[in-house]
């Protein structure tokens, strides 16, 4: 006997042998085995659906994110805006009010400053015709120590106040 060629018996035991292996399987083991593979199939078939719908949930929640970014950005830019505008209006706003204020305030100063000089000349006029006065008294007293003098004097005032009365 050899090796390489099977004797007939052995070669038709080995096909009864593997055709009733072959119906056990074929009857309740490939049904089995397909069972499984058809059900692992659709596992991944639902399995690469969920991921594919759960990429692109993730696709949407992305562009939905960037665009929420975009808004914030754009919103963010509107109120800084909004803020530089408001800025520079009040700075406008407080030049214009302290321009107001200060010619208020110099108005003020110089009507002070007038009636404080006017006060100041009215005094120096006082006391310039105070001094005056008391400067032509002591003269007149000394001019006018003789009753010849005063008469003289009060004649002659008498004829000025006569001619500019007429």
């Amino acid at each position: 006997m050899s090796l390489l060629t099977p004797d007939i018996g052995l070669l038709f035991w080995m096909l009864l042998s593997f055709g009733i292996v072959f119906f056990i399987l074929a009857k309740f083991g490939f049904p089995i085995i397909v069972k499984m593979v058809e059900e692992r199939k659709e596992f991944i078939e639902t399995s690469l659906k969920s991921a594919k719908e759960a990429n692109e949930r993730l696709a949407g929640i992305k562009e939905e994110s960037d665009r929420i970014l975009a808004l914030a950005r754009e919103e963010q830019l509107r109120i800084l805006k909004e803020a530089a505008d408001m800025r520079a209006e009040m700075i406008k706003e407080g030049k214009a009010q302290a321009s107001v204020e200060a010619d208020k305030i110099i108005k003020e100063a110089l009507a002070v400053i007038r009636k404080e000089k006017d006060d100041a000349i009215r005094d120096v006029r006082n006391e310039v015709i105070g001094l005056s006065v008391d400067i032509a008294e002591k003269l007149l007293r000394k001019n006018l120590e003789h009753k010849s003098a005063q008469m003289e004097l009060a004649s002659k005032l008498i004829d000025e106040a006569w001619i500019q009365a007429r």
